[in-house]
C-alpha cells in the first residue's frame, strides 16, 4: 500500500467512531407520554404539554428533529387507561411521561426497566412505586403532589369560606391509594372544625352518589384528585351548585371551570420539572439516582361567581391570600 492511501486509510478508520457518536447523538428519541386524567381538548392538559414542550426546546429537544413524541389520551376512563399504558409499554420508548395514581400503579406492575418519570402523584414511597424520595431506587422518579396532610388543610380552607359546614362528603375512588390517607387526614382534622366526614364513593355514578349526600343541609363537599374527579370536574362543579354543596378541588383549572375554591401545588411548574428530568435521563442518567421532587408551591384559587350563588360571603382575608380570583 502507498504511504498516501494507507494515511487515507488510517485517518478514515479514526474519523469513523467520531461520526458514529455523532450520528448516535443525534438520533431521534422517543417518549411516550401517559395522561390518565385528560381528553386531548382539554384546555388543562394541553397547557401542561406546552409548558413541557417548551422546556424540552429550551433543553435543545426539538419534536421530529432528535425527538418524537406519542400522546396517550385516557380522560379519566379506567378501562382506556389500562389499554393505553399496555400499549405504551409494548412500544418500549426511551422514557415515559405519566400521570395519576392509578396509572402509575399499573405501570409499576407492568415494567420496572423503562425509565418513567411521573407527575400528578401521591404517596410514591407509601404506595411503593419508589423506596424513598431522595433515592427512589428503581425506573421512577418525578414529582409528587401531595402529603397526606393535605385532607385536613383541604377541610380547614372549606371551613373558612363556608363557616356553616356541619358535614363533608369526600369524593373518594377505591384504586387510589393515596384517598384512604387523605380522608384520615380530614377526619382528625373534623373535630377542631365542628365537622363531620364522609366516603362519597363515585366508582359507579358521580352523579346518584352527589345526590344522595345533598339530602341534609350544611353539606359540602372535598373533591380529590383522581383521573374521573379531573376528566369529570365541569360535572361535579355543576352538580354542587344544583345542590347548594360548598365544594374545594385540589388544583387551580378546577376554580375557572365552576368550582368554588382550589387549592394544591403549581403542576405547571412540574411539567417543566418533567421535561428536565427527561432530559438527563436521554443523556444517560438514572431515574434511581433522580430524587422524587416535592411542591415548593401551593396555590390558592377561589370564584367569587360560585361564592354568591351559593350565597357565600368571602372573607377578605381569603381573597387577599389567593393566586386567582374569577370573577
Amino acid at each position: 500500500m502507498r504511504r498516501r492511501e494507507f494515511i487515507i486509510s488510517v485517518g478514515s478508520l479514526a474519523a469513523w467512531p467520531l461520526a458514529a457518536r455523532g450520528q448516535q447523538s443525534n438520533q431521534m428519541r422517543r417518549i411516550g407520554v401517559l395522561l390518565g386524567s385528560y381528553t386531548e381538548s382539554d384546555k388543562a392538559g394541553q397547557a401542561r404539554i406546552a409548558a413541557f414542550l417548551k422546556a424540552l426546546a429550551d433543553l435543545g429537544w426539538s419534536t421530529d428533529r432528535n425527538i418524537r413524541i406519542e400522546y396517550r389520551w385516557a380522560a379519566g376512563d379506567t378501562d382506556q387507561a389500562k389499554k393505553l399504558i399496555l400499549e405504551t409499554v409494548q412500544s418500549a420508548p426511551d422514557a415515559i411521561v405519566a400521570t395519576s395514581d392509578p396509572v402509575l400503579a399499573q405501570l409499576h406492575g407492568l415494567t420496572r426497566t423503562l425509565p418513567i418519570i411521573f407527575t400528578q402523584i401521591s404517596e410514591p414511597v407509601e404506595t411503593g412505586l419508589v423506596a424513598s424520595l431522595a433515592r427512589p431506587g428503581g425506573n421512577m422518579t418525578g414529582f409528587q403532589n401531595f402529603e397526606p396532610a393535605i385532607g385536613g388543610k383541604w377541610l380547614g380552607v372549606l371551613k373558612e369560606i363556608a363557616p356553616n359546614l356541619k358535614r363533608v362528603g369526600a369524593l373518594f375512588m377505591p384504586d387510589a391509594k393515596a384517598h384512604a390517607s387523605f380522608l384520615d387526614a380530614a377526619k382528625q382534622v373534623a373535630p377542631s372544625v365542628g365537622t363531620t366526614v364522609a366516603v362519597v364513593d363515585i366508582q359507579k355514578d358521580i352523579e346518584r352518589a352527589i345526590a344522595s349526600y345533598a339530602d341534609l343541609p350544611d353539606s359540602g363537599l372535598i373533591v380529590f384528585p383522581h383521573p374521573k374527579t379531573i376528566a369529570n370536574r365541569k360535572l361535579i362543579s355543576s352538580l354542587a351548585a344544583r345542590h347548594q354543596l360548598p365544594a374545594i378541588y385540589p388544583y387551580r383549572y378546577f376554580a375557572a371551570d365552576g368550582g368554588l375554591i382550589t387549592y394544591g401545588p403549581d403542576q405547571i411548574d412540574q411539567w417543566r420539572g418533567a421535561a428536565t428530568y427527561v432530559d438527563r435521563i436521554l443523556k444517560g442518567e438514572k431515574p434511581a439516582e433522580l430524587p422524587v421532587q416535592t411542591p415548593t408551591k401551593y396555590e390558592l384559587a377561589i370564584n367569587l361567581r360560585t361564592a354568591k350563588a351559593l350565597g357565600l360571603t368571602v372573607p377578605p382575608s381569603l381573597v387577599a391570600r389567593a393566586d386567582e380570583v374569577v370573577e
